[in-house]
């Protein structure tokens, strides 16, 4: 049985994870990385040892990436065996291939030149969380704030009550609120889609030492940077031995903050759920409990903050972690970095648990407004601030001593109102005035900054 709940319980949730960000995508992606750099040296002039390549051999090449499958794995992971290095394993398994094609002793020697192992792990870690967070992360992300934001759009002008320290507030409404978290989720999104992931491929070192020994006239760092820049990584020219990570910090950064935001959403829509604002569709078959057959559980958002905890757990460990090495390297960052798919799994489990659960809700408008008909005292803010603005002495304390810690109903709050001697169009506006109808502008803040 798998140790992982990502392995076990949730994998059918997570194949498109287990595709982009398990063991065996890294081994793929080293062996990618494996094969463009072959391409890139028989295509340098400078190398005439290794010619240009026939077109077969490139068709071959191209197709081993595109067609990577289990057989080639299991290859790989043979020869690490028996070798016990798993860079090194890749190596082999492409010299295999290549010799299978033809290809003479000697310029299959050219596989891996000048590289040490973490010019092809850095480069593949790199693709690889691309992959994965473009292909299983951001669709999942990008889903919810959409979701979320329709949700706001639909209920822009919907009351809802207010709670500031856990007390009774200013009214609000729920697409208010929710714009909210999706004014803060696309701000994070923003950040994660213009991050650049850096690479590097300069030595055991980073001083390209071999490299110029075996070729002096050939600028290696120029070749180093176009080969970088063709896979679509920002190039890392000053490194030790490993490309720093400082790039793969900050994208776990991002993540934790939108994940953090996430969090606080999860929260607070299992409160509103507890409130009953919000009201939960039951699932045909489910069980809430094993005892008490009513019960229709928020589990989703439960579950949800669950995995946020544990993913940002790890990615805040990797960022911590993974920018200190000692000296010009320690293998404490590989055995780190192997967590990556982990860390990325259970974010993505969180975020599908939290999209769920939202497509179960929808509000519950009777239920908000019968709470917000109790809560008259909350417009003594509104009271209050029109007294300042003519003039009357000491508004906020006369309004708090009527209202506060005490229950005040609308009689008692209009009562008050035409006693002030107010401008005949200032009392109006406060005696028409409901808890249901102060809102604010906060329907116009929807329309007006969530978009389409």
């Amino acid at each position: 049985m798998p140790i992982s709940p990502l392995d076990g319980r949730y994998a059918a949730r997570l194949a498109d994870v287990e595709a982009e960000l398990s063991e065996e995508a890294l081994v793929r992606w080293r062996f990618a990385v494996e094969v463009a750099w072959y391409r890139a040296l028989a295509a340098e002039p400078g190398i005439v040892e290794l010619p240009p390549l026939a077109p077969a051999l490139e068709a071959a090449l191209e197709r081993w990436v595109t067609e990577w499958g289990p057989a080639d794995t299991a290859a790989v992971s043979a020869i690490e065996a028996r070798i016990n290095h798993d860079v090194k394993a890749v190596e082999y398994h492409l010299k295999d291939k290549l010799a299978g094609e033809g290809v003479p002793a000697g310029l299959r020697e050219m596989v891996h030149f000048a590289c040490t192992s973490e010019d092809v792990n850095n480069l593949a870690y790199s693709l690889m969380l691309r992959a994965g967070l473009s292909r299983a992360w951001l669709p999942e992300a990008e889903g919810l704030v959409e979701e979320v934001s329709d949700l706001a759009r639909a209920n822009a002008a919907l009351a809802m009550p207010s709670h500031t320290h856990g007390q009774a507030a200013t009214p609000t409404t729920l697409g208010k609120e929710l714009a909210v978290w999706v004014g803060r989720w696309r701000r994070q999104l923003e950040g994660i889609r213009s991050l650049r992931l850096t690479g590097k491929l300069n030595g055991a070192t980073g001083t390209f030492g071999a490299h110029v020994v075996a070729y002096p006239e050939i600028d290696w760092p120029a070749l180093s940077r176009y080969f970088v820049e063709g896979l679509g990584l920002a190039w890392n020219p000053l490194t030790t031995q490993i490309e720093p990570h400082d790039a793969l910090g900050e994208a776990f950064h991002l993540i934790m903050r939108f994940d953090a935001i996430t969090l606080d959403f999860c929260r607070d829509v299992w409160e509103y759920v507890s409130r009953g604002y919000l009201r939960q569709r039951p699932s045909p078959g489910e069980v809430g409990s094993s005892t008490m057959p009513h019960k229709v559980n928020p589990i989703d958002f439960e579950n949800a903050e669950a995995n946020l905890g544990v993913a940002d757990a790890l990615f805040g460990h990797l960022a911590a972690k993974l920018a200190v090495s000692r000296m010009q390297r320690d293998l404490s960052d590989s055995s780190a970095l192997r967590n990556v798919g982990v860390a990325v799994g259970h974010s993505v489990l969180a975020l599908r648990a939290a999209r769920r659960g939202l497509a179960r809700v929808e509000p519950d408008a009777a239920a908000m407004a019968s709470e917000l008909d109790g809560q008259w005292e909350v417009l003594a803010e509104a009271v209050q601030t029109v007294m300042r603005r003519y003039g009357h002495p000491e508004p906020y304390e006369q309004l708090k001593a009527l209202t506060r810690g005490q229950r005040v109903d609308g009689a008692r709050l209009r009562e008050l109102v035409v006693g002030l001697g107010l401008p005949a169009d200032a009392e109006a506006r406060l005696l028409a005035l409901t808890p249901v109808s102060y809102t604010g502008l906060a329907a116009e803040l929807v329309e007006r900054y969530l978009g389409t």
